[in-house]
């Protein structure tokens, strides 16, 4: 087990009726909020109304920036930062999912940017050697569990223009509360509840691979995690309204990418780096794009440590260890991940998304673009992305 330090100073509200402190919450940072959310979801499930009069109530001014769609745009971004500026915004409260969450924290840090440095261009664009020191606060009213971004350090933009999609990370970005009232999942579409149940495992998987030994205590959480997504993510499909497992759902969606899973171990990030540049150039929704590539990362990679991932197949997927050859022990796992996640609806192959072969190259070698590599468990380079996507045909 690596040394390390863990810190995150999200206060987590969680279960039924918790929209209503909404407005004490954020008041305690101002009482000149940016209201940040997508399209018209929560306005149909009530979430909206619930948010404005708890606004209300504590006295705030709100200025309010919809639009907000998956793999969130630049250019939206780029409006925050200008409205926060000229409405003197004291913080943001990102109502929605990881889209709004993320936009939320870069209109947050962009908009105290001093002048002649870009939100894009110096912090996203660059990949490293940046430091964010200032930021507005950030408050959360989270309504799909997915990203994990209302716990997390990490914002993630598409430039559409130029249908790049990169990430920052940094501890100053960690929202400050997150609501979490599992009713709010009750009237999402199924395709985005299983997409959501994609990226929290993806989340754990990313944890999970990794080439630091001697971390059980982190193993068996992160296994357990897993076994709940896999659990749990069908029952939420089949009743939609039973409050039990939206509950496990959400709470495991935080705790897979609020980084205490991360501690004493490096972890691999790889198949996040060349999903984004599936859904960069496609607009496909992530989770559906992890589905994609996670099975194809890991037929390319297995061998490097196929120990881990016997390990991995056992406790997870509870494949046989009677079976005498690894290799058979680990493709058995990661058949039954492609059933998992066919079983959501959702695709495993480029072929099922409709995307073809026509721009492999060119995603290979923009994934690595400005980086020396890809991922830890492997170090990936232009050719071996490459070899990953034609897997995933």
């Amino acid at each position: 087990m690596l040394n390390f330090e863990y810190y995150n100073p999200t206060r987590i509200v969680f279960g039924k009726g918790t929209i209503a402190k909404t407005g004490d919450m954020a008041r305690a940072y101002g009482k000149n909020i940016l209201l940040h959310y997508g399209g018209g979801s929560i306005k149909k499930n009530g979430v909206y109304i619930k948010v404005i009069d708890s606004l209300k109530a504590a006295g705030v001014h709100v200025t309010e920036l919809a639009g907000v769609v998956p793999n969130p745009r630049l250019s939206l971004v780029r409006e925050g930062i200008e409205l926060c500026r000229e409405k003197q915004i004291d913080m943001i409260l990102a109502v929605g999912g990881g889209s709004v969450i993320d936009s939320a924290k870069a209109i947050a840090f962009g908009s105290l940017l001093p002048d002649g440095q870009d939100v894009w261009r110096d912090y996203y664009l660059k990949g490293e050697g940046y430091s964010i020191s200032k930021t507005l606060p950030v408050g959360v009213v989270l309504t799909i569990p997915a990203a994990g971004s209302e716990s997390s350090s990490g914002s993630v933009i598409t430039d559409w223009d130029t249908h790049t999609k990169r990430p920052v990370n940094s501890e100053t970005l960690i929202p400050r509360f997150a609501i979490m009232d599992p009713e709010t999942n009750f009237s999402l579409p199924a395709y985005q509840v299983a997409c959501g149940a994609s990226d929290i495992l993806a989340h754990l998987h990313e944890r999970y691979f990794t080439m630091e030994k001697h971390n059980d205590l982190s193993d068996r959480m992160l296994e357990n995690a897993m076994r709940n997504v896999i659990s749990y993510a069908p029952l939420a499909l089949k009743h939609p309204y039973d409050y039990r497992y939206r509950a496990e759902l959400m709470w495991t969606g935080t705790l897979a990418h609020n980084n205490l899973l991360d501690q004493g171990r490096i972890a691999d990030w790889a198949s996040h780096d060349i999903e984004h540049e599936l859904s960069g150039l496609y607009d496909i929704a992530h989770g559906a794009g992890l589905a994609i590539v996670f099975p194809a990362w890991m037929k390319y990679v297995y061998r490097d440590n196929i120990d881990r991932f016997v390990q991995y197949a056992t406790r997870v997927w509870s494949v046989s260890l009677s079976l005498d050859d690894k290799d058979v022990v680990v493709e058995s796992a990661i058949d039954r991940l492609e059933s998992f996640y066919r079983s959501l609806g959702l695709p495993v192959r480029l072929s099922d998304a409709g995307i073809g072969n026509e721009h492999l190259k060119r995603m290979a070698k923009s994934a690595v673009t400005g980086r020396s590599h890809l991922g830890n468990f492997k170090k990936l380079q232009a050719e071996d992305i490459e070899k990953i996507l034609k897997l995933a045909m």
